[in-house]
């Protein structure tokens, strides 16, 4: 029975927090460590994981000197932890007990291996919703279903160590779950196992929002495509490319449509390839629609903004 990582990331979460570590200390999987590291919180939080690690030897608390934000403080996490395999967890989630031990079963020769989940709000109450109601959840070895969107959240993931060898440092300002799923795609295969193993708590302090239930501050034009911009870049770059044509062609061409007001030519590669590079759940309307605005350069968004 391999050794499995919980690589746990605090911050000012003592709201939620207890309700975490005991589904975390409760785990059918007997041979676990926690490694939690809290990037310092200004509540009760450090307090309540060293209350813990007197009580359980296998959690290990660390405590940052500077704020480091959620991707670094994962990313220095994962390098802390000891186990062959390795989970993430947020601090306001509640696992099922057998998290750990369906997907240690199943990795077999995958990367990684990640699950469904359920949304919860801020009480704990079921929303009857989950992340395989938005997305198709996606298994196999097509890097380039991560380009421009992401099914996979990070506390889903169970991934063998040796990730990490080509997945560290982590891009800043993108996120960790879906920089992982990339490389792991270029080098590998991930797996998907239908199981609900995560209730996800959505509120108004969560770092993500995926179902769109915060206020959010409208971006320019000019932000979006060049963030945008920036991780077909990262991604392009990746030296373990498995699919480099593909990519490097989306990347020129999204160049292009950065500095025109007409770009057929991205929209059309879009939608030759719609089958593995979208990954959203879209009625006909829907999907035509999101076409259809690709066809649109940063040029002519920017002139109807000023309208």
């Amino acid at each position: 029975m391999p050794l499995v990582s919980i690589a746990l990331c605090t911050y000012n979460g003592e709201k939620y927090l207890k309700e975490q570590l005991d589904s975390l200390v409760n785990q059918t999987y007997s041979n676990i460590e926690i490694v939690a590291v809290d990037d310092c919180s200004t509540d009760s939080t450090t307090d309540i994981l060293r209350n813990y690690a007197t009580r359980y030897s296998f959690i290990k608390v660390f405590r940052n000197n500077i704020n480091l934000g959620l991707v670094k403080n994962f990313e220095k996490a994962l390098t802390l932890c000891s186990g062959s395999l390795i989970a993430l967890s947020d601090q306001d989630d509640i696992w099922d007990p057998d998290k750990i031990s369906l997907q240690a079963k199943a990795i077999g020769d995958n990367l990684f291996i990640y699950h469904d989940s359920e949304f919860i709000d801020e009480n704990g109450k079921s929303m009857n919703k989950k992340i395989s109601d938005k997305f198709h959840l996606h298994k196999g070895i097509h890097p380039e279903v991560f380009l421009f969107s992401n099914c996979i959240s990070g506390h889903s993931i169970l991934m063998k160590k040796e990730l990490l060898d080509k997945a560290i440092p982590f891009p800043e300002g993108y996120a960790h779950d879906q920089w992982l799923a990339y490389v792991a795609t270029n080098l590998g295969n991930i797996a998907f196992i239908p199981h609900t193993c995560v209730k996800y708590r959505l509120h108004f302090q969560s770092n993500t929002d995926i179902l769109n239930i915060k206020k959010k501050q409208k971006s320019s034009s000019f932000q979006n495509f060049e963030k945008q911009r920036k991780w077909l870049k990262i991604c392009a770059s990746f030296p373990y490319n498995r699919n480099p044509d593909l990519i490097h062609l989306l990347y020129r061409l999204f160049n292009k449509r950065v500095n025109s007001f007409i770009s057929f030519s991205f929209a059309w590669i879009l939608f030759k390839n719609r089958e593995t590079l979208f990954i959203h759940k879209k009625n006909y309307l829907s999907e035509f629609n999101y076409f259809f605005k690709q066809i649109w350069g940063r040029k002519l968004k920017e002139l109807i903004e000023k309208k």
